[in-house]
């Protein structure tokens, strides 16, 4: 009656060396460690990049515990990670290789950024056990909420289709006066109205993000250019996603472990980037947005004051003391650039090459045969705002390879350069929120954490063994079996825990004990209505089935709507609490009741059971 089969057993005995097995690496914790990366894309990392590193510790007499090479994957550049035994040796290690690896500090060749790395032995880490991620709030990090500005997005998209436009009417041989931004509306001026009739009927057909109309005036004939609602939607759910691509770029030039980039909302993004220290520059690279475009200068009159208006249908744009005056039609933009790195012109000042694709190529190549002797300028743009970094004269054809320069210092090339390598962003963002936890307070949140889970534990195997003996003993033994099998799939996994994953973590507790308080009290209620004791084993366990599986359902269910519909810290509740249920089904039934057979179920002539 109250026996297991074989195979139950080895279900049983298996899930427990599995969960011992996979929960065992976050008993060991983390090493301090130094990642070494390429500074620029022409930067190799190899084996002996790392050989180099090691001989340069040994010679300063500083100590590793052992370092390793990681190839580069999926697109990923390969990295050198070098583990210490305390962080006072990781930070004097860490000024020894930024000193040595890179000949110039102010032209660096290799990033040395400070790291955490499992401390788990090899036999582990081989078979891909490794402990859970730790969230923003028990590392220490920083964390931002970026707020996307849609009406940027609407108006870039309004001048990429601007220029377009202007090439469109030109293979056509179609004459206008002048195409302008008009209130996010594109407005082309004609001089007579079968011109513009041609223009409206190329254009609808051709750009199909905007509807065109006519419209007469006193001064002549227009088409009137609008967004339609679907291409409004379109490009700024576009522009999200770019701009969460770029941010992703962006990180990974920070050599940042584990980041979060998501979006929250229609228009937010939230950035949490756990164990970064140097949060300044974090927040310089992340808010920062920068992009590039060419435009050819007004050969006439390529400078204006600073409160002088620039003539009709030019552009003006910040020069130092002054403006530079520019044409409207836009020669390439960062979208094109490939790659990005910093270095020095012929005059030893800082510059920054640049390397365009193949349709960028020949656009400049075009541009540049066509206005040998005429002035070209880049200009960033950052927030909206553009800012002239160079005006020079053209002085022959050029392609995909090319150099610019404007910028004060070598470290302010770097930056630039990092950021036009990452990518433009679709549209300008805002940091509206910004918070910083220092790593003690990380450690402070991990310890406080883990102790309320302990007590909390302690505390219910004490009430338990007291209220229904051995039987109480028999749910604390599931208890610390659902939370050895809880840690064991999340770090399968590899959940980032966080503040709300311990909170789950508890609440799983509750809810695991509490399928064993109805299990105990069913069997106690047969006992009273004088069933034999392994009769009421048999029906207690049968009966209060239904009852644990109807509420664990409906709690899961919340759980699901949790993690479908919210963010942040809400999903990383959800995720724990969602498994936590799963795992409490198991453990406070399946493994439950074979341990109180294994005690219990070969006695034929069982007088009693001790429940209390």
């Amino acid at each position: 009656m109250n026996r297991y089969p074989l195979w139950k057993y080895l279900v049983i005995s298996v899930a427990l060396l599995l969960g011992a097995l996979y929960s065992l690496p976050n008993i060991y914790g983390e090493d301090p460690a130094l990642q070494i990366a390429g500074q620029k894309s022409t930067t190799v990392i190899d084996l002996d990049v790392q050989k180099k590193a090691e001989a340069f510790l040994e010679q300063a007499g500083i100590k590793s515990s052992g370092s390793f090479f990681e190839a580069p994957t999926g697109g990923s550049p390969g990295t050198i990670k070098i583990r210490f035994s305390d962080t006072d040796t990781q930070l004097r290690a860490k000024d020894l290789l930024e000193l040595k690896m890179n000949s110039s500090s102010s032209d660096q060749d290799y990033i040395v950024a400070l790291n955490l790395l499992s401390s788990s032995p090899k036999w582990l880490t081989s078979l891909n056990a490794l402990p859970m991620p730790l969230g923003l709030d028990l590392r220490g990090g920083v964390y931002f909420l970026l707020k996307v500005d849609m009406k940027g997005a609407l108006e870039k998209k309004l001048t990429s289709l601007a220029s377009e436009a202007r090439s469109r009417l030109r293979e056509k041989s179609i004459r206008y006066q002048s195409i302008d931004k008009d209130n996010g509306q594109l407005a082309i001026k004609f001089t007579n109205e079968d011109e513009a009739k041609k223009a409206v009927t190329l254009l609808n057909d051709s750009l199909s993000d905007i509807f065109f109309k006519i419209e007469k005036s006193i001064d002549g004939t227009k088409l009137i250019g609008t967004f339609k609602e679907t291409s409004i939607k379109q490009i700024q759910e576009n522009a999200l996603q770019q701009n969460i691509l770029t941010l992703n770029k962006r990180v990974n030039e920070l050599a940042v472990k584990e980041p979060i980039i998501q979006k929250q909302g229609v228009d937010r993004i939230v950035v949490q980037l756990p164990g970064v220290q140097d949060t300044a520059r974090a927040k310089d690279i992340i808010g920062r947005t920068a992009t590039l475009e060419s435009r050819l200068a007004d050969p006439v009159q390529p400078y204006i004051g600073l409160n002088e208006k620039p003539p009709v249908g030019l552009d003006a744009f910040k020069f130092g003391n002054q403006q530079g005056v520019f044409k409207k039609s836009v020669v390439i933009t960062g979208e094109r650039i490939v790659d990005a790195s910093a270095g020095f012109d012929q005059n030893q000042r800082p510059s920054v090459n640049l390397t365009l694709d193949a349709a960028g190529g020949r656009s400049m190549q075009e541009m540049t045969r066509e206005n040998i002797g005429k002035p070209m300028g880049m200009i960033l743009f950052e927030k909206g705002k553009g800012e002239v970094l160079t005006i020079a004269t053209i002085q022959g054809e050029f392609g995909s390879k090319f150099q610019i320069t404007g910028q004060p210092t070598i470290q302010s090339a770097n930056d630039l350069a990092l950021l036009l390598r990452a990518g433009s962003l679709a549209a300008p963002m805002d940091i509206i929120e910004e918070r910083t936890i220092g790593p003690s307070l990380g450690k402070e949140n991990i310890e406080k954490g883990f102790k309320s889970l302990i007590f909390g534990f302690i505390a219910i195997a004490i009430f338990m063994v007291a209220y229904y003996m051995m039987f109480g003993t028999f749910s604390v033994l599931a208890l610390g079996v659902n939370l050895l099998l809880l840690i064991a799939i999340l770090s399968m996994l590899q959940a980032t825990l966080s503040l709300p994953g311990i909170a789950a973590m508890a609440l799983a507790l509750g809810m695991a004990i509490d399928s064993n308080v109805l299990i105990n009290e069913r069997i106690r209620e047969e006992l009273r209505q004088g069933a034999s004791p392994q009769n009421a084993i048999s029906i207690g366990f049968e009966k209060a089935w239904a009852t644990i599986f109807d509420s664990n359902v409906t709690t899961l269910i919340a759980g699901l709507a949790l993690l479908a519909f919210g963010s942040g810290p809400i999903k990383g509740f959800a995720i724990v609490h969602c498994l936590g249920i799963l795992t409490s089904m198991f453990s406070a039934v399946f493994f439950s009741r074979g341990v109180v057979n294994l005690w219990y179920g070969r006695k034929r002539k069982l007088q009693s059971v001790s429940i209390g």
